[in-house]
């Protein structure tokens, strides 16, 4: 157990080193979640006049959206990585190393964590500059940062477990159109009663409806007294857990595949 702690922080370290060595893979996934929250709060603010709308600040709505964009590609950020470390042969040295094959999915985990909270740090308080409103106060916060750690959590093992099984950069290509299809699927723009058709059938089912309810408690429904409760938590924690576990049990299963 130590000797698998020690090589997830050293992988852990490594992952965070990459930030300082290519830059310009890490600043898009901070840049990209405030331009999603101003192109789409800035072009949609009259959004808010639609009666049952549960906020009267678009950036309230928009900014849970945009951190969960960012924590997306921190995750699949990882899995970037590790195709690139399969494609020069370095991935097949870090398997042959005397450790635990547990420290090659949780040292990338922890590393995606660390990058959600950074993008946390510096995406919130912009949005506070834009006018965004914590009507949850402190635990609205922490509601929206448990499940921007809940989605790199999800994204993560979906990244690597495309990356042991394409190992190249096709797989890059899916864990983008992936991530970008189940976010946009669900209550991205609009609450789930104003959606129609198919596309609030899909919506409902699609379990990332839940965390951005999570996401969003401590930023809407300001009218409601029970607009920061555990009725609008458990789904999307319930959530987090069963989709987290099944994308690390996908990436678990994909790394075996690199030994046949």
């Amino acid at each position: 157990m130590n000797q698998t702690i020690r090589s997830s922080r050293a992988m852990m370290i490594r992952g965070l080193l990459t930030i300082r060595r290519l830059p310009s893979a890490f600043f898009p996934s901070l840049a990209m979640p405030v331009f999603t929250m101003i192109a789409f709060a800035g072009t949609y603010f009259a959004i808010t006049k639609i009666p049952g709308f549960p906020t009267d600040r678009s950036v309230n709505w928009f900014l849970p959206l945009g951190i969960s964009f960012g924590s997306a590609f921190s995750g699949i950020g990882m899995g970037f990585s590790t195709i690139r470390d399969i494609e020069t042969g370095f991935y097949d040295r870090l398997r042959m190393s005397p450790t635990s094959r547990l420290s090659l999915i949780t040292g990338p985990l922890f590393t995606a964590w660390i990058r959600s909270l950074m993008l946390c740090a510096f995406v919130i308080p912009f949005g506070i500059a834009l006018g965004a409103r914590f009507t949850g106060g402190l635990l609205g916060i922490l509601a929206l940062v448990a499940a921007s750690l809940g989605i790199s959590t999800i994204s993560l093992g979906w990244g690597l477990g495309l990356a042991y099984r394409f190992r190249d950069m096709r797989g890059a290509a899916v864990m983008q159109l992936t991530m970008f299809i189940v976010l946009y699927l669900s209550t991205a723009q609009m609450p789930l009663p104003l959606l129609q058709g198919w596309l609030h059938a899909v919506a409902r089912v699609n379990p990332v409806t839940n965390i951005l309810r999570l996401a969003r408690e401590g930023l809407v429904n300001t009218t409601s007294p029970d607009y920061l409760s555990w009725n609008n938590t458990w789904g999307g924690l319930l959530a987090i857990v069963i989709m987290a576990t099944l994308t690390l049990i996908f990436a678990g299963r994909g790394l075996r595949t690199l030994d046949k």
